[in-house]
């Protein structure tokens, strides 16, 4: 999939991709049919750089129940051309988890075009899903047949819909029809299951990992063979090296975290790295310049893994170098340090959004240690990493930064998060929002009666409107 264009924060476009709460404001005070094509764009046109961990689907569900919004465009979509050219999860998925949330909502139209996209689209399987949850027991039935004519009564076909059976996300579509009494729909899925069952239970049985009595030697060479099919092995064979290694067995793993051939070096820099041993970050900090990326990743990676007090008061040492050891110092320093390091990580922070932008990926731990330590004069970068980036969830721990930092979150920011479409961003603005805001308590009122909404979200609207909070 390729990354989506977003469109500048300023517009109702951008506002809507980013999935912020003045989008659906601002959805709300435009024009309908502006708004509509802006909603159709998001939802046809997945805004999401991960797809699978940001949320979009309630905040985009919930913004056409308000405009009143028809599910033709989502049809057209879905019924495209290019359904059965391009299968990839990501080119429906949105638009199908989006009809899910409006059938829970008592939408019968899109609980229709579920069911008929599960009975012949290419990526059936989430709509099945969707419909798993939302769907009555008659409804589930119907798509038996339907479901089980995409795999022929072949070994190939019988070993596809086994494999289906076992992937399911949802189970209760599959449980319903194991006890269908047609012998071509029930007897056949018990037949599939019982099949998977017996095919996981030989992947346990087929173990590919190390056995007892290895050697240090023996499992470095499995990190190596690993490395060379393109597995990274690091950590498991630091595991292993836990297990199997003795005092005696030290000189040979320093030395092969100074010198050894890739996979091994790395292994042992975990391995090193996991004890504490005193030599360690030395060996990461010469790691850490090394000729090969694989190696230098893994010191990086590896040092980020120690807690002890040694490597944060290396880290101060390493905060400025311009590396990536230096990034991943302020970033323990983000998570570790104390309010002696506020300079270092505020530093850290103008750097990463003058040099990467608002979507740095380091910017996620930088973001939490500003909320942490609490730099108040870390407001002004933190509202436009909050503003400016398209990632959801780095703009939900910027938002929780600012809680902690910028005496205006309550009357401002917070008062949008309440629309956000990440959960975790409402609940913390259901905590901080002024109910002051005509807006605020009216929001609050009607996500604490959604039955769609998050519990956690209600937990923090209750605590604000409950018998003990205060009147709103």
């Amino acid at each position: 999939m390729f990354d989506p264009f977003i469109a500048p924060s300023g517009t109702l476009v951008g506002l809507l991709q980013r999935g912020r709460g003045d989008g659906t404001l601002h959805a709300l005070a435009a024009p309908r049919p502006e708004a509509l094509a802006a909603l159709n764009h998001c939802v046809l046109s997945d805004p999401r750089h991960d797809w699978q961990v940001e949320n979009r689907s309630l905040y985009y569900a919930r913004l056409y129940l308000d405009l009143d919004g028809g599910t033709e465009e989502i049809e057209g979509h879905l019924w495209a051309p290019e359904d059965h050219l391009d299968t990839d999860d990501s080119r429906t998925g949105l638009a199908l988890a989006v009809l899910g949330h409006l059938a829970s909502y008592g939408r019968e139209d899109a609980l229709v075009l579920l069911r008929r996209y599960a009975a012949t689209g290419a990526n059936w399987a989430w709509a099945l899903d969707e419909l798993a949850l939302r769907d009555d027991d008659s409804g589930l039935r119907s798509l038996a047949g339907p479901v089980l004519d995409r795999f022929p009564a072949t070994p190939q076909g019988d070993a596809e819909l086994a494999a289906a059976v076992r992937d399911a996300f949802e189970p209760r579509p599959w449980r319903l029809w194991a006890d269908d009494p047609r012998p071509s729909v029930g007897a056949r899925i018990r037949a599939a299951g019982e099949q998977g069952s017996f095919d996981r239970w030989q992947r346990q049985m087929r173990p590919g990992g190390p056995r007892p009595g290895w050697s240090v030697q023996a499992v470095f060479d499995w990190a190596e063979q690993g490395l060379a099919r393109g597995s990274v092995l690091h950590l498991p064979a630091a595991r292993c090296l836990a297990a199997v290694a003795g005092a005696e067995d030290r000189p040979r793993i320093v030395e092969a975290a100074r010198s050894g051939p890739d996979g091994a070096r790395c292994a042992a820099l975990h391995y090193l790295a996991e004890a504490q041993d005193p030599a360690v970050l030395d060996l990461i900090e010469e790691a850490a310049v090394s000729a090969s990326g694989t190696v230098a990743d893994a010191a990086v990676a590896a040092f980020e893994r120690m807690c002890a007090d040694s490597a944060v008061e290396r880290a101060r040492r390493w905060a400025h170098r311009p590396d990536a050891l230096g990034a991943s110092a302020a970033g323990v320093l983000a998570c570790r340090g104390t309010a002696q390091d506020a300079p270092l990580v505020l530093a850290a922070l103008r750097e990463a959004v003058r040099g990467d932008g608002p979507d740095a990926a380091r910017l996620w731990t930088l973001v939490d240690g500003t909320g942490r330590l609490g730099i108040a004069c870390a407001a002004p970068v933190l509202r436009h990493v909050y503003r400016e980036t398209s990632s959801s969830h780095l703009r939900g721990r910027a938002a929780r930064a600012l809680a902690a930092t910028d005496p205006s979150f309550a009357t401002g920011f917070a008062v949008e998060c309440l629309w956000d479409c990440e959960e975790t961003t409402r609940e913390v603005a259901a905590l901080h929002a002024e109910t002051g805001d005509i807006r605020v308590a009216e929001r609050l009122r009607r996500l604490a009666a959604d039955p769609a909404e998050e519990a956690e979200v209600q937990t923090a609207v209750r605590s604000r409107i409950g018998p003990d909070a205060p009147a709103l």
